[in-house]
């Protein structure tokens, strides 16, 4: 005998929930993110700010259009389109552009500092939109790794010292940021990974064409060779292939534990600032490196840690 009743739907995710996989999913994202802005200080070397931003965006978008055509996606419905326009403002508009005018004067060890509260913000705002509960013990280990992260990019780049314009501009990138990746991690487990920031690059590309277009109005981009391949990276890699592993990690989840391996971003972007850009690579940074990744580890096995078994009397 089969029930069958029109009030209840069963609705399975994209993306079933596995903590081990989301993990190396999330590392692997972490791992090509950490290029984003020491080739953005590459790129603003030659080319505007609101260029890199806005058209890097245009570039994912076109290869996300393809992607999406091939495969014959469905298309989003209802209230998934206001999630996909939260995800693209954060991700694809918020983020790259605040960067962007951000690293015309702080140098890339400077900016690793919005990779360093990347982190926490995003933790924050998964917790507040997803309604994850994680144990005390793992915010008291986040803390003190968003605190080591912090310091460790404020020793690299001098510190913030006097408040500054691009200081409050990196602020509003992790906010951006933070709530595009908790909204995406979500949304990933309906549309699928690669589902989500493609259609969020899609959304947001009448936008950012209209922005690319304003800049090349102001003057053609010109830049040396080095500079136009890091702008590719930018866009093949930072605003599209990266966010295939990032979303499959989040939406693997717990997003508020995949978050964490941001911890490890930081270290990643100022050793490649200095190997690439020559900033200086001293003892501090192999030592706050370390520290990071530690409290990383910790905070991670602390949320795998399952609660002990509770007794009836």
């Amino acid at each position: 005998m089969r029930y069958n009743s029109s009030a209840t739907t069963l609705v399975l995710p994209v993306i079933p929930s596995r903590s081990g996989t989301g993990l190396w999913w999330g590392l692997l994202g972490v791992a090509a993110f950490s290029f984003t802005v020491p080739f953005t200080r590459v790129a603003v070397g030659g080319l505007s700010p609101l260029f890199i931003g806005s058209a890097r965006a245009v570039v994912a978008a076109v290869l996300a259009a393809f992607a999406l055509a091939l495969t014959r996606q469905r298309f989003p419905h209802g209230v998934q389109w206001a999630r996909l326009a939260v995800v693209a403002g954060g991700i694809v508009v918020g983020f790259p552009l605040l960067t962007s005018f951000a690293l015309t004067t702080a140098p890339a060890s400077h900016g690793a500092v919005v990779i360093a509260l990347l982190p926490a913000a995003t933790a924050t705002a998964a917790v507040l939109r997803g309604r994850e509960r994680p144990p005390v013990a793992f915010w008291a280990v986040t803390a003190v790794g968003a605190l080591a992260a912090i310091a460790f990019a404020f020793a690299q780049s001098g510190g913030f010292g006097q408040p500054h314009w691009a200081d409050l501009l990196l602020l509003g990138a992790v906010a951006a940021a933070a709530i595009g990746y908790a909204e995406g991690g979500l949304l990933a487990r309906e549309l699928g990974a690669w589902q989500t920031v493609s259609w969020a690059l899609v959304l947001a590309a009448p936008l950012m064409v209209f922005l690319t277009a304003l800049s090349m109005a102001q003057g053609p981009p010109s830049g040396t060779p080095v500079q136009w391949a890091a702008f590719a990276y930018l866009g093949l890699v930072s605003m599209f292939l990266g966010f295939f592993a990032w979303y499959r990690g989040l939406a693997l989840g717990p997003m508020a534990q995949v978050s964490q391996i941001q911890l490890i971003q930081p270290v990643l972007s100022i050793c490649w600032a200095g190997l690439l850009l020559g900033e200086t690579l001293t003892w501090t940074t192999i030592i706050g490196g370390l520290a990071v990744i530690l409290c990383a580890g910790i905070a991670v096995r602390v949320r795998l840690t399952p609660p002990p078994p509770t007794r009836n009397p």
